[in-house]
């Protein structure tokens, strides 16, 4: 296991903490199911190889009932029989705005495919929760954050 790099930012500048939260608990409150916000905050750390956000991650779908074949498939969703048409249009969601840099906007194929699944509210909550994901991941990747630590 390495060792980070300094403490988490969140915790070394902690005026940073109760913003950091207050999106977290906004982003909740959009209607979305905890189920999908798991699944997308796992894919999207996967992608970012952030092994303290996936670690965290898994545990926490752990918790909110999600089980270990659905969570071994989240990197092949594509190709699992586990997930709904509502939890792939997340995932894709999640990829599309993970990825970002890669094709400069998220088509609006993989919009209106959430948008089919997803209100106003929950497009909201889910646009915000991947980018917190985006954020924790970046945070974590970046000072060498040890997978399973505690902040």
């Amino acid at each position: 296991m390495n060792d980070a790099r300094m403490a988490n930012p969140a915790v070394v500048i902690p005026e940073a903490m109760p913003a950091i939260l207050g999106v977290v608990k906004a982003a909740k409150k959009g209607g979305v199911p905890e189920s999908v916000l798991e699944l997308v905050h796992l894919r999207a750390s996967q992608i970012n190889g952030c092994s303290y956000c996936v670690v965290a991650g898994i545990t926490s779908a752990k918790r909110s009932g999600e089980s270990d074949e659905r969570l071994h498939a989240v990197a092949a969703w594509r190709e699992a029989p586990f997930f709904t048409d509502a939890e792939r249009a997340a995932l894709e969601l999640s990829e599309h705005v993970t990825r970002l840099a890669d094709r400069a906007v998220v088509p609006d194929d993989v919009w209106n495919a959430a948008a089919a699944h997803f209100d106003e509210k929950q497009l909201a909550s889910l646009v915000l929760w991947i980018s917190l994901t985006n954020f924790f991941n970046r945070v974590n990747a970046t000072t060498r954050q040890p997978a399973g630590a505690a902040w």
